[in-house]
């Protein structure tokens, strides 16, 4: 599933062609990709024909697209493997094409924005824009201090100028939860998935097991440290692509794969201690760590296979 760095890269490529632009049209080809929406499909297309995009806004793994003249959003959830792609006039349908946008952009003139979803877990909808609970701005992109109410549960991101670390470490001082497990929790810190995760808890030297509350301040600092280094990184590489399922605005693939410590390298040797790299499940998903270099704490639920 595309992860802050992954939606942030694809954010960063919408907005200048988007901002300011107006939507001229909208097919629907599959209904699935509107799930989130609470109309039908003659809902979605006429209520955003004629409506001009104010910017391209991200809060976790959601982007919104503000309405001018409206307290409504278009809102994007990519899910397992949705991609909006900026084509040209008249380009062919993408493969796994959703949804097609046809938009006119006072500078860039003609665009077609396309929402293509493999898995179809990714959505499509119109939402309302409420007032954020703190006063700052909803999300990285636009100075509008409102969400959209699909979004309202989700927390910051540690590379929101309004995430507080303070509040952070006290809601882990109250959380017996396996850190990983918080660090995934969306409603504690968003953005954050699998693959970031695992490359945290490795360069903060910390096993993905290790009780939250039994963390000290230092600790949950220097953890705090490594994520924004780890996601910063990834930005600056355009994400991590394993498949084709990840690309940017012009379907470009990231490279932050090459980066990696810990995820998927099961085997091979940690960059650190040379020590081989495991993996053990971990709900539906699997946890990637040096045992060497994080130790299992005193609370844990599993032991690294040697």
């Amino acid at each position: 599933m595309p992860e802050l760095p992954e939606v942030e890269v694809v954010r960063r490529g919408l907005d200048p062609a988007l901002r300011g632009a107006v939507i001229e049209g909208v097919a629907v080809h599959d209904a699935r990709a509107l799930t989130r929406h609470r109309g039908g499909v003659a809902d979605f297309e006429t209520t955003l024909a004629g409506r001009r995009v104010e910017a391209a806004v991200r809060r976790g793994k959601f982007l919104w697209f503000p309405l001018a003249g409206t307290h409504d959003a278009l809102v994007g959830h990519l899910g397992m493997s949705g991609q909006m792609l900026l084509r040209s006039p008249g380009a062919p349908a993408e493969r796994h094409e959703r949804v097609r946008f046809e938009v006119r952009h006072p500078v860039h003139g003609e665009l077609v924005l396309v929402f293509a979803d493999q898995r179809t877990f990714g959505s499509l909808a119109v939402d309302p824009l409420l007032p954020t609970s703190d006063g700052a701005p909803g999300g990285i992109g636009s100075d509008l201090v409102r969400v959209p109410q699909q979004v309202v549960h989700i927390a910051r991101d540690p590379l929101d100028p309004a995430f507080r670390d303070r509040r952070f470490r006290d809601i882990l001082s109250r959380k017996k939860s396996a850190i990983k497990r918080v660090l995934l929790d969306q409603t504690v810190v968003s953005g954050i998935g699998n693959i970031y995760a695992d490359e945290a808890l490795w360069a903060a030297r910390l096993h993905p097991e290790a009780p939250a509350d039994t963390l000290s301040t230092r600790r949950v600092n220097r953890l705090l440290d490594e994520v924004r280094t780890v996601l910063d990184k990834a930005l600056a590489e355009g994400g991590t692509s394993f498949d084709a399922q990840y690309v940017n605005v012009n379907g470009q693939a990231g490279y932050f794969a090459h980066s990696l410590n810990a995820y998927g390298r099961t085997g091979e040797p940690c960059p650190r201690c040379g020590r081989p790299i495991v993996r053990v499940s971990f709900t539906n998903r699997s946890s990637h760590f040096c045992p060497r270099c994080q130790p299992a704490a005193s609370r844990t639920f599993f032991h690294a296979p040697e």
